[in-house]
């Protein structure tokens, strides 16, 4: 993925007003970002622990009515997380990059439909690595803490390339 400025990542949502996405707290860490490691920008809110954020450069299959030109269109979606408490012996995996994790370490998240959909209360939802490092787990430059990956023929970059296209399908399900 390329480097982000805020006012890219503002513009970007797709599920939420203008001035909510105004609104919105950003990562601090956004110069020191591993942008070559990243399939997505996702990080939580820190005032609204309910919420996360995500922004990501689409495949042209997720974009309806797009060019044939890859790359430029940036999708945000503004992210809720369902409420939940689980015991460590229960454990989830993700469905973007096939981690486990105990616990709370996989949570729904579920994204406001785009348009007219969305303001009429529509929703989609993902189970997705509460920390929103699946990036960095496909690769293998984040380990989970007592979860775990498991054992894949697939090579990272169609690792990559599935977590890719399984995103595009969220992006497409939240666009349309």
């Amino acid at each position: 993925m390329r480097s982000l400025v805020e006012a890219e990542i503002r513009s970007s949502f797709v599920n939420c007003t203008k001035g909510e996405a105004a609104r919105l707290s950003l990562p601090r860490d956004l110069g020191d970002r591993a942008w070559a490691d990243l399939d997505f920008l996702a990080w939580p809110d820190i005032s609204a622990p309910d919420r996360a954020y995500l922004v990501t450069e689409p495949t042209l299959a997720a974009v309806p009515g797009e060019s044939d030109e890859p790359g430029g269109q940036l999708i945000g979606v503004a992210l809720r997380l369902a409420a939940q408490k689980r015991g460590l012996l229960h454990r989830s995996m993700c469905s973007l990059c096939l981690t486990t994790h105990p616990g709370n370490g996989v949570s729904l998240m579920t994204a406001r439909k785009a348009g007219v959909a969305g303001r009429q209360g529509n929703s989609v939802g993902l189970y997705i690595c509460t920390d929103l490092a699946c990036s960095l787990y496909v690769r293998g430059l984040k380990k989970p803490h007592t979860g775990g990956r498991l054992d894949e023929t697939l090579s990272v970059e169609e690792q990559v390339d599935r977590l890719r296209g399984k995103l595009d399908g969220f992006l497409t399900k939240v666009l349309t």
